[in-house]
């Protein structure tokens, strides 16, 4: 079990590779390279406007006192995509333009939800035990009492 993710590794570059392969011979090197640094930047700019819209739903949701849990279930698919996005290759951009789509982020959302449980604090209690005082803060180290004074 503890080699699975060195596996998956190796497999995802092996994939990787071969694609890109497979693609530089179809079409050459260069063009694929630049169809990878474009899918790249293309995939970048959806993560960014889609978070942002995201970003401003849950603030609504939050201002209306609503549960704000599918936005983010939502923004852990857009940033699991960014990830994807930005790792170099053909695969890992299908996999993030895939997790992009709003029927795939509804899906992942409804298989996600039960697992989640949102707290909000009710209003601005403070948390543990308050002890309210006064104090006045001396400038000598040391604090003189009143017995030491009446000895002088």
């Amino acid at each position: 079990m503890r080699w699975l993710p060195f596996v998956l590794f190796f497999a995802l570059a092996w994939l990787e590779i071969s694609l890109f392969i497979q693609v530089a011979h179809v079409i050459g090197v260069f063009l694929t390279l630049i169809l990878v640094i474009l899918s790249s930047v293309l995939g970048i700019s959806l993560v960014k406007n889609q978070g942002m819209k995201n970003f401003m739903l849950m603030q609504e949701k939050m201002a209306r006192n609503e549960s704000p849990a599918a936005e983010m279930v939502k923004s852990v698919s857009l940033i699991l995509a960014g990830f994807l996005l930005l790792v170099p290759g053909f695969f890992t951009d299908f996999l993030g333009l895939l997790l992009l789509l709003p029927p795939v982020q509804k899906h992942l959302t409804v298989k996600l939800m039960p697992h989640l449980r949102v707290w909000r604090g009710g209003g601005n209690a403070p948390a543990g035990d308050v002890f309210e005082g006064e104090y006045e803060r001396r400038d000598s180290d040391r604090l003189e009492h009143r017995d030491d004074r009446d000895d002088r």
